[in-house]
């Protein structure tokens, strides 16, 4: 536990860690690149952690067309709402580069009498929590896809981008292809809208790190 960071575990000692290691609720795997972690329409018991690499979800249509819906790295966790409510997965989790998982068997440690353990309430609290901040970051990508034009979608990610970073300049964790998932754009679209934008003197852009000129479009 020395060397994981992450929300689900805050201000779990390494005693309560070991603790919930004993009860047989985690295992740790590998995954190369481009592996679905999760299939849609599985029924799982288990929450994935990302200890390194990143991790994609993924929204395939039934006509093919893939929109990512969010970038998981390493720290966040995954497929946590489908556990708790005992849904089959409506999405695919798939590996961006070579990952390494943490799998929690929440079914395992809410359906036995672990409410006793010290480390339970805070695992209980923390979850709460990270599903929170999960509701804002799905609320803040409805505002990224809801202009019509390329353009609008664009500037409202950037923008948002720039606020988190708190400068002009900043990077981006996703790539052109993976943006235009996220956005829901074809990829040759928004590169071309991009470039419009740096002709304009909108913005200036060096693969994932970006500088914005101008506060409106």
């Amino acid at each position: 536990m020395k060397n994981l960071q992450t929300p689900l575990f805050l201000n779990i000692d390494e005693n309560e860690w070991n603790d919930m290691n004993n009860c047989g609720c985690m295992r740790q795997q590998h995954f190369p690149k481009n592996t679905v972690i999760f299939h849609m329409g599985d029924f799982i018991r288990e929450i994935g952690i990302v200890l390194s690499g990143t991790v994609n979800i993924e929204n395939i249509d039934l006509w093919g067309n893939k929109s990512l819906l969010s970038s998981i790295s390493p720290g966040q966790l995954f497929a946590e709402s489908y556990v708790l409510c005992q849904e089959p997965i409506m999405v695919n989790a798939v590996t961006a580069e070579p990952a390494e998982i943490l799998f929690l068997n929440l079914e395992l440690i809410t359906n036995t009498p672990f409410s006793t353990k010290t480390w339970y309430p805070k695992i209980i609290k923390n979850m709460l929590q990270i599903s929170l901040h999960k509701n804002l970051t799905l609320a803040n990508r409805i505002f990224c896809t809801t202009p019509k034009t390329i353009r609008g979608r664009l500037f409202i990610y950037l923008s948002e981008e720039a606020s988190k970073a708190g400068s002009t300049t900043f990077q981006i964790p996703l790539s052109r292809q993976e943006l235009a998932d996220y956005l829901n754009l074809d990829r040759s679209a928004l590169s071309k809208e991009l470039g419009k934008m740096r002709d304009e003197g909108i913005l200036e852009f060096r693969k994932n790190q970006f500088t914005l000129f101008s506060t409106s479009i």
